[in-house]
Parts: structure tokens; sequence; C-alpha cells
């Protein structure tokens, strides 16, 4: 009876135990599932970055600055270590003489950069029948050609056939921006040269000074300019003259109202005309913002290139001088200002106040300097990158203004 008993126990037991280790295998059956499907969500959720995300991200950065990704810090300095020194001696040693050059080699700058970008190739001359960007309408007023061909014969000498005509272009402006005391802003370097001129995109790629704001803001959208970058660009003309014939229309004769431009401060409108009058009407080329320079130039009994072929504008045309403080009065912050009174010269400029999102830039411009520049030198870096042609494109032009 006792092992009838005890084999019925132990037949119970075996049972509830063989029950007990199914239960614990479905529970850890259940928990792997869950730990498997927890993380599948997880790798679902949160990839792992690949390269092309990364890349991605680098080029929404790089954005920023054009074309930067493609160029190097100091690209020069194991080919052409003096490179950068040299070209900042000599922009050094003809401003200490005539410090309007500024205006001109910033206008160059931005006539090359902004028409198929910074390639040099607004340097170019004419030849065999082929147009030059010089020879066109918005160049024709361009200065400072012979600057940068002296230049280039100096690094030619030091270092033959290594300098770009184009970083050549970019570091001279930089370095006039500063004297004009403006902001210094860095450069990447490796630019090369157009082996041709773009004499119709020239022609009708520059903005004019007489555009609506709607027209110069889509003008500089297309080259990747926002309404702040464009605003703050448009700083370069704190400094430079401004001939009469580029805005008399808008003393005498505004939209042919034969009125003055409504939106002119009635003492500005004064001055301008005393400056101005009606006789100084000639038929304008596009660009307006002009300088002069009388050679010869020598630094301690040194004679410097002569740069008198390019230079040289006339001084009895009558203009407007855009800096009327005086040089380096608080570079941008006048201009702004003046657009704030209705005292803009151009008429391009004082339509910065028509549009509620420009007209809040330039009030932030002129009442921050800090801010301004700040932003003049991230757009002139971006200016200054703008479809760069690197190796193996382009090429290293031995003279500035030839293919060959």
């Amino acid at each position: 009876m006792i092992i009838q008993m005890f084999g019925v126990f132990e037949t119970h037991t075996l049972r509830k135990l063989s029950f007990l280790v199914f239960l614990l295998c479905i529970l850890i059956s259940l928990k792997n599932h869950n730990a498997e499907t927890k993380n599948s969500l997880q790798t679902a959720r949160l990839p792992p970055p690949d390269s092309s995300s990364i890349f991605s991200r680098r080029l929404s950065l790089s954005a920023n600055f054009g074309d930067s990704r493609s160029l190097e810090y100091d690209f020069y300095r194991n080919s052409c270590p003096p490179a950068e020194q040299i070209i900042r001696t000599m922009i050094r040693r003809l401003y200490e003489v005539r410090p309007n050059v500024a205006p001109a080699l910033l206008r160059l700058v931005f006539h090359d950069c902004f028409i198929e970008g910074c390639d040099a190739s607004v340097l170019l001359d004419a030849v065999n029948g082929v147009r030059s960007e010089k020879d066109s309408p918005p160049n024709e007023t361009l200065k400072g050609f012979d600057i940068i061909d002296s230049i280039k014969a100096e690094l030619e000498a030091a270092c033959p056939g290594i300098v770009s005509c184009a970083d050549i272009l970019v570091l001279a402006a930089r370095e006039v921006v500063v004297l004009a005391g403006g902001p210094f802003y860095p450069l990447d370097t490796g630019r090369r040269d157009s082996s041709r001129a773009f004499a119709d995109a020239a022609t009708y790629g520059i903005p004019s000074p007489d555009e609506e704001l709607r027209t110069t803001l889509a003008s500089f959208a297309s080259r990747g300019f926002n309404e702040k970058e464009t605003v703050s660009l448009l700083g370069a003309h704190s400094i430079g003259v401004v001939h009469c014939k580029f805005f008399l229309d808008r003393l005498y004769n505004f939209h042919g109202t034969n009125r003055p431009d409504p939106s002119l401060d009635s003492g500005f409108l004064e001055l301008m005309r005393s400056r101005c009058n009606n006789s100084h009407r000639t038929a304008p080329p596009e660009s307006p913002i002009s300088f002069n320079i009388q050679p010869p130039f020598s630094f301690d009994g040194l004679p410097l290139p002569s740069f008198n072929s390019s230079l040289p504008s006339s001084p009895e045309e009558p203009g407007m001088i855009m800096d009327y403080d005086g040089l380096r009065s608080n570079f941008g912050t006048l201009y702004y200002r003046s657009l704030l009174q209705g005292r803009g010269i151009l008429y391009a400029d004082q339509q910065l106040m028509a549009k509620e999102g420009t007209e809040s830039w330039v009030r932030a411009y002129a009442s921050e300097n800090t801010l301004f520049r700040r932003d003049f030198a991230i757009t002139m870096m971006k200016l200054s990158n703008l479809q760069v042609l690197i190796a193996p494109l382009g090429l290293v032009r031995l003279n500035c203004s030839k293919v060959g």
C-alpha cells in the first residue's frame, strides 16, 4: 500500500515538475522574443551612421563657404612659401600712397567671382575675335588690372608657374578690405585659372545700380546668397567714388517724372545736386564705383612697377564719395546709417529699405558694427569660393591677361 501510494505520489510529482519545466521554457522563449523585438526596434530607429550621411553633413556645412572643401589653407606652403607675404607687401605699399585702390580691387574680385566663379576670367584680354569680359558694359570702368599683373610678375620671379591669378585676386582683395578698415577673413587657396572669358554672362549677369530690390535679390539668389548675405555684401559700397552720371536721374528725372527720387532725404538731395548738375548727363556704363590714383610710386628709393595704364580715372569727373566721412571711418556703419536716413547714393542701395526683411538687416548693421563685420567676412569668404576651379580643371596662367 505504502509502495503503491509512493508510486502515485511520484507520478503526480513528476507531472508537476514537467508542467513547471514547460512553463519555464515558455517564459524563456517569450523573454528572448521580446529582447529580439526591442533590438530590432532600436536598430530601425537609430541606424548606425554611414559614410554617405556623414558626407552629406559635411557638404551642408561647407556649402556656407561655396566650394571651400576643394581648397586648402596655406596651399602654397611647400610650393611657394612666400606667396601670400609677397601679395600682402605689394598691396600695403601701394595702399600707403593711394588708399583708393581698395574699392578698385574689391570691385574687381566681385565682378570676377559673380560671373562663372572665382577663376580670374575677368582679367583676360580679348584675343582672336573672342570678346573679353573687360569689354562688357558693366566692366568698362573696372580698374586694377595692372596691380594684379605686377603682383603676378613678382610671384613668377619667386615661384614660376605656381600661384594662380585667381588666388592672387581674392588674396589682394582681402588685403585691401583690411587696410580700408574692414574685417580680416581667412581664405583657403588652390584656385586655378579659367582658359576662357565669359563676355555675354558679364554683360547680363552683373547687378545694375538702378535695379528694383526684387531684381537685385533675385540676381544674388541665383549665386546662392540669401537676403542677409546680400545686404552684408552690399556693405562693400562703404568705399569708393560714384560718378554723377550713375545717379543723375534720381536727382532730376526719376523714372521719367521730371522730379527727384522721393526716397531721397531733401538735404542730401541738395548736397548731391550741388556736386552734380544736369549738365553731367552722359550715357553711363553699368558699373558705377570708381576711384582715382596717380602714379608714379616709390618706397625707400625702390620704384614699384608702373600701374598707370589701367589705374588713373578722370579726377575732373564729379561724383559722390561713398565714405564721405573719411577713409576707415567705421567701414560699413556709415553706409547702413545713410540708408536709414534716405541718403543712399545708388538707387539699388536705397532699395534695401523697401522690404521688411532687408530693412531689418540694414538696421541691425547700422547699430551693430561687430555684427556687420562678422557677416561681411563670412559672405566675402563665400564669394571668394564661388565655383572655383581646382586641379586637374583649369590652369595656372603665366600672364594673367593671356592664356598662352
